[in-house]
């Protein structure tokens, strides 16, 4: 029935991914790296290729990029190893 054409349609599609060789993150384009900075702090981001983030060391925060679109609102973005410093925060 159309059930089963579903399906296959579907089983194509993903053939077609594997031909593309393993999915490797996309990294951001160059030019868009360039004058990106992360909203919170107005400072340049670094692009670390391992996680597909974009780093800010100051205030140790990583966003996702996601297909090569970085992810840069701060609900994204998670906490990297280093605490930002306690003065400067956000809290009260």
């Amino acid at each position: 029935g159309p059930a089963h054409g579903r399906h296959c349609h579907r089983q194509r599609e993903r053939d077609r991914e594997q031909d593309s060789g393993p999915a490797r993150p996309q990294p951001p384009e160059p030019s868009l790296l360039r004058f990106l900075v992360c909203p919170l702090s107005k400072r340049p981001l670094r692009y670390e290729e391992a996680t597909n983030e974009l780093i800010n060391e100051e205030l140790g925060i990583a966003y996702p990029v996601i297909d090569g679109i970085p992810n840069m609102v701060p609900e994204a973005a998670r906490m990297t190893h280093k605490k930002p410093p306690a003065e400067g925060s956000e809290q009260p």
